[in-house]
């Protein structure tokens, strides 16, 4: 089932080719921002009048007398507007239908895309050399919202957590752990605070000379693959990905083990990068080191900017582990998209790597390549979000404040629940309010943390959008509706009205999320939808209604309760049947 914006948009795309004759017409069709203007506004006319040297007004009649000659089912009238705006105005009775088709099956709320792609996403992608920090919690969750819309709409997804296994600080860490007494096979106490263990092992390595000599041999002998070397390195792995996997665990996160793209796992890919950038005539050395210049990468002073690829030493960089990962992602998964989720500071790089990419043939002609970049967390002096004492925030220690904070309010609004009860909610708002307050941001912006207004009951926050969900199902639990039992019968009022075109727009939001990555999107439709209900409730009697009016208002509070759940689900926040 198409969409309504996609029906409206081959709709009028149609009737502009049928009046200019030109071959291709974006009517560029968007949701109308009042109601006097319909329900939808074809904005496209202006851009076509002026390619045509045309009066857009007279193009605009013109349109609209080709559309009342050739009546849709789902457009009840057309007003051309001011220069030439195309004002749209939908039927009832298909809007009905629409909605009862999506209250028999669920599933339709989101139909899936009649032409799906294999769309690659590297997300989270922690090192691990230490545990995951607050600095992580974007580009793990924007990452993985993303992951669940594409894969809702049916595109084929490949998560890829590319995490940093490998590089001269393991040789640290390896050397410390020799040191540390034995426990028959078992990882020694002090890994239990990961953190600490790299700082104590850091502190040795720039303190003790000795000590930097061990952890650069250590490094020699875990490029060899020295068996006793490489035990320790799996052991730190293991204990490593185990402090990972808690953390995702308790953001509900979808990435697995299975979805490990570990740096390591290209090691042996990359003398093959280099074999393949010599044999294309594009590596040059400067300074020792092997790099590859482009044109379009230049300094302050137009001085080149160098992709180094392999160092003086001959180890290799970032930017060649890469590359290897493009070759993979092209080559052998027929990715059509490949997405990378990572921060803003990373653009230049993925500037230089995707070039190099294509231009050397690592990449294929056809497959996008992609940086989602976000920006950071800052505290409420606008600074990065950090300690106290100027630590970065262990993401795991984040998280389990904000659920003691949301026990806190839970205890307060509600202190007859018993406390197992109490507990529950108050970890899946905690988890919520953290993940929606980021999700909720222009990703590409930095924004100010604030426990206050995330863990509100007011205004654009995961509390409030759970509130209004558990509030609806409160209300069918007691009137036992059960899916199906009703149907959407009318709309007497403009507030019923609204609600329901606002549920049938769902579907839309997320195509536009899957162009564009910006999951703040679907998180400004569900508080629009959670706003829609409220002025609904407050405007439409449901319980004292007559009865077909009752049931007819009941089955639209279900599918509103559907559309939040989805929507929520889509971003990762699991809601609650009561709060």
């Amino acid at each position: 089932m198409e969409t309504l914006k996609q029906h409206l948009n081959n709709l009028l795309g149609n009737a502009l080719h049928s009046v200019t004759d030109l071959p291709q017409c974006n009517a560029n069709v968007i949701t109308s921002s009042k109601r006097e203007f319909g329900d939808y506004q074809a904005n496209g006319v202006m851009a076509i009048a002026k390619q045509l040297n045309t009066n857009p007004k007279e193009l605009a009649k013109d349109v609209q007398k080709h559309l009342e000659n050739h009546e849709d089912r789902l457009v009840e009238r057309l007003e051309v507007a001011g220069p030439g705006f195309i004002n749209i105005f939908l039927r009832n009775s298909e809007l009905l239908g629409r909605a009862n088709t999506h209250l028999n099956d669920l599933d339709t709320l989101i139909p899936k895309i009649e032409s799906s792609q294999t769309i690659v996403i590297d997300y989270s992608s922690p090192n691990l050399a230490k545990e995951m920090h607050v600095g992580h919690l974007r580009g793990t969750i924007i990452g993985d919202s993303l992951a669940r819309i594409l894969e809702r709409l049916g595109h084929r997804v490949v998560r890829q957590n590319h995490v940093g296994d490998w590089g001269t600080q393991f040789g640290m860490l390896i050397a410390y752990m020799k040191e540390l007494p034995k426990k028959d096979n078992a990882p020694p106490d002090q890994l239990i605070d990961l953190e600490n263990f790299y700082k104590v092992a850091k502190n040795r390595f720039d303190s003790d000379p000795v000590f930097a000599d061990s952890a650069r041999s250590s490094v020699v002998s875990l490029q060899r693959k020295d068996p006793e070397y490489m035990a320790i390195w799996e052991q730190f792995i293991e204990e490593s990905m185990h402090h990972c996997e808690a953390v995702y665990e308790k953001l509900n996160v979808t990435l697995k083990r299975k979805d490990l793209d570990a740096e390591s796992s290209y090691n042996e890919d990359l003398p093959v990068i280099v074999e393949h950038l010599t044999t294309k005539k594009l590596l040059k050395e400067s300074e020792g080191a092997l790099c590859v210049f482009l044109p379009e990468f230049v300094g302050k002073n137009n001085e080149p900017l160098p992709v180094i690829i392999q160092k003086t030493d001959g180890s290799y960089l970032y930017a060649t582990t890469d590359l290897a990962a493009i070759k993979l992602r092209s080559h052998e998964l027929k990715a059509d998209r490949s997405i990378y989720v990572v921060d803003v500071r990373q653009s230049l790089h993925f500037q230089q790597v995707f070039a190099v990419a294509k231009v050397s043939g690592l990449a294929s002609s056809t497959i996008s390549l992609e940086h989602i970049s976000y920006g950071t967390i800052m505290d409420k002096d606008g600074k990065p979000f950090r300690t106290r004492s100027g630590d970065t925030v262990k993401l795991a220690d984040l998280l389990n404040e904000s659920v003691r904070r949301a026990l806190a309010l839970v205890t307060e609004k509600n202190p007859k629940l018993n406390a197992s009860d109490m507990q529950h909610i108050a970890q899946k708002v905690g988890i919520a309010a953290v993940k929606y307050a980021d999700l909720s941001k222009n990703r590409t912006s930095n924004y100010i943390f604030d426990w206050s207004s995330m863990l509100s009951f007011e205004g654009n926050t995961a509390p409030y959008l759970m509130y209004a969900y558990a509030r609806i199902k409160s209300m069918l639990r007691k009137q036992e509706v059960v899916n199906g039992a009703f149907r959407i019968t009318s709309v007497s009022k403009p507030e019923e009205r609204e609600l329901l075109l606002k549920n049938l727009q769902l579907a839309e939001v997320l195509h536009t999320v899957a162009v564009d990555c910006y999951p703040n999107h679907l998180c400004n439709y569900l508080y629009e939808l959670a706003g829609c209900f409220m002025r609904f409730y407050e405007n439409c009697p449901i319980l004292k209604a007559e009865t077909q009016e009752r049931e007819s208002r009941l089955a639209l509070c279900m599918l509103t309760a559907e559309s939040l759940q989805q929507g929520l689900d889509l971003l990762g926040i699991e809601t609650l049947e009561q709060m």
